[in-house]
């Protein structure tokens, strides 16, 4: 028996299969952690932060945690809800009028001029379920997939919040609010949202009203010059040799400009640690410890679906993802273990979101459960190595 009712020898098992990863060169390095029961049952690092430099992985190493972030947003939204200062079905024209009377192609990979007014108005909900009509440049096809990426340029882009917005409520919606869930832009809108309402910059309201709170040192928009050494290189797998290629070095880093747009959809930078403390709140329905920053019920609609059952057949970037699964306010919700596969193994209830650098986490209620997978490779091919983490994980619980 080992701590959090783990097995020691299964857990070997499971650092071995990591290194596999590391040895086979299919990543640089990674860092797992597994929370069970109030504490700490796992956490350990393998392999490197940065390969060329010979920097060993570390448990504190800064991972670039993409569209984690979203759930970051999703749970600041909430607390203005919570405040009286928004809700949910509300138009989100009231606050950003910008967006109050948008346009719907009328054809998806049609021409950009080809559109119809709003059939209904966009509302928070629709934003926070992905449901509002927006798409990412990868995520949508013909003239708009060419116009989301010269505008959303949300890791390079110099742009406030206002001006980012401009020049995104230029684009004409791809589908209608409300009539399907549609992967893209909508939780980088609600950053702004939480900018308009609040007057803060996103990255000083989620440090005063989250990080802080729950002891978050290390989560932020940006990496200062003197925390840059412990930031991981990011990796992308190049589509002809299949082999890694370096996309973001510590040195020259995009995460390194304080001027940088703060995407509530995918720009913070954490590590495993400051990460469960976030992932232990929404486990622990608004609370960690004796901190509580939101009520259960406003927690639990997080982590119940949304998606209507016509909305859980269609296809979302090229395949079924919600037959063993639904979505919440930025979560993924299991409510069909048996159909969710290849992730065969999270409870009913269990819950998370992961990043587009192959970050993962998953917290699971009936084991009391939180796992952690934090590398740095970008593919847009399926990786089975978070399949493998979280498969061992489940069998390594011996209690």
């Amino acid at each position: 028996m080992h701590r959090a009712g783990f097995s020691a020898t299964r857990l070997a098992r499971l650092t071995d299969a990591m290194q596999g990863y590391v040895d086979r060169g299919e990543v640089a390095g990674v860092v797992t952690l597994a929370w069970r029961n109030d504490e700490i049952g796992l956490f350990d690092a393998r392999g490197w932060r940065d390969e060329a430099g010979r920097l060993p992985m570390q448990r504190d190493t800064l991972f670039r945690i993409a569209s984690m972030t979203k759930p970051v947003t999703s749970a600041a939204i909430m607390m203005l809800v919570e405040e009286g200062r928004l809700t949910l079905d509300a138009p989100v024209g009231q606050w950003l009028p910008e967006l109050s009377a948008p346009r719907v192609l009328r054809d998806p990979a049609g021409a950009l001029d080809q559109t119809e007014p709003s059939r209904a108005p966009i509302t928070v909900l629709d934003l926070l379920t992905h449901r509002a009509g927006f798409a990412y440049h990868f995520t949508s096809t013909g003239p708009l997939a060419d116009a989301y990426a010269s505008v959303f340029n949300g890791f390079d882009s110099g742009h406030g919040p206002d001006a980012w917005l401009a020049r995104i409520a230029t684009l004409p919606l791809m589908f209608h609010p409300g009539s399907r869930w549609h992967y893209g832009i909508a939780t980088d809108v609600l950053g702004v949202l939480i900018h308009r309402i609040s007057g803060l910059s996103l990255g000083d309201f989620f440090r005063t009203r989250i990080f802080e709170p729950l002891g978050m040192r290390d989560t932020a928009f940006c990496v200062p010059d003197a925390q840059l050494s412990r930031l991981a290189t990011a990796y992308a797998i190049d589509p002809d040799s299949r082999r890694r290629v370096v996309e973001d070095r510590p040195q020259a880093s995009r995460w390194a400009n304080p001027r940088r747009f703060q995407s509530g959809g995918g720009g913070l930078v954490s590590t495993a640690e400051d990460y469960l403390q976030f992932a232990r709140l929404l486990l622990g329905r608004g609370r960690v410890g004796d901190v509580r920053l939101l009520s259960h019920r406003s927690v639990d609609l997080m982590r119940t679906n949304f998606l209507a059952r016509d909305q859980r057949r269609m296809p979302s970037i090229g395949h079924v993802q919600w037959s063993g699964q639904g979505f919440g306010l930025g979560l993924s919700i299991v409510d069909d273990p048996a159909q969710q596969l290849p992730l065969g193994y999270r409870s009913t209830g269990s819950f998370g979101w992961p990043g587009a650098f192959g970050t993962s986490w998953f917290a699971d209620p009936v084991e009391n459960m939180i796992g952690q997978m934090l590398i740095q490779r970008r593919s847009v091919e399926p990786f089975d190595m978070v399949v493998e983490f979280e498969r061992r994980l489940y069998d390594a619980i011996d209690d």
